[in-house]
């Protein structure tokens, strides 16, 4: 399972610090959207600069303009862009299309889709790579959303990343669905040591490589 860390921050200095110190204990690093609709395209290039070897994502949610947007993700650096699920089938189509040109992928967000079944089960076919299934960051916290994963799953077989104010106590519930990957925010940014809480969460997705690593130690 692979641990996304979301950097929706306003301070750019500050996510490239706290993304340094938890980057070990990362599969992907998320330039959130707050930081991309502050620093632009040079959010994403910081990133790729910072941190050359890991996977980055832009949380570019894009709803139209689909090629444009993607070329200048994918030139700053992007390795995966977010687009929404709620927009025209040929939006979608020509993101993954251009993605693939530029040896990026797309992750599709679920967030605002008419049938979140509809949206999985055609998002193959689009040419998505990996669905995101999360609830809003506005709403209270809730494992409500839960209720329609089976919707999702059931409907493709694509990766499914979620989302959703995910932390210490609700995680043992998110681990019981079998996401392909955890996207956490706030939990480590806004932790006393993000380090640790990082390392907390990337132990906890790989108990497996844990044992291994024991193993071969004795």
């Amino acid at each position: 399972m692979k641990l996304q860390i979301s950097f929706d921050l306003t301070d750019l200095d500050k996510a490239i610090a706290i993304a340094t110190q938890v980057a070990p204990y990362v599969s992907i690093l998320e330039v959130g959207s707050l930081l991309l609709y502050k620093y632009g395209i040079a959010s994403v290039e910081r990133f790729r600069t910072t941190f050359p070897e890991k996977t980055i994502l832009v949380d570019a949610k894009i709803l139209d303009r689909a090629q444009e947007a993607v070329t200048l993700l994918a030139n700053a650096g992007a390795d995966w862009i977010t687009v929404m699920a709620g927009t025209s089938s040929q939006v979608i189509h020509a993101a993954c299309t251009t993605a693939h040109e530029l040896n990026c992928k797309i992750m599709l967000d679920l967030l605002d889709a008419d049938s979140l079944g509809q949206s999985a089960l055609e998002a193959k076919s689009f040419g998505a790579d990996a669905i995101l299934f999360h609830k809003p960051h506005d709403e209270e916290a809730s494992l409500m959303f839960l209720d329609k994963w089976d919707i999702v799953r059931g409907n493709t077989t694509l990766p499914i990343f979620v989302s959703g104010k995910i932390a210490r106590t609700i995680l043992d519930k998110i681990m019981e669905i079998k996401p392909d990957g955890i996207i956490i925010g706030k939990s480590i940014i806004d932790a006393t040591n993000p380090a640790d809480e990082a390392k907390f969460y990337h132990d906890y997705c790989t108990p497996d490589l844990l044992v291994s690593t024991k193993s071969q130690e004795t």
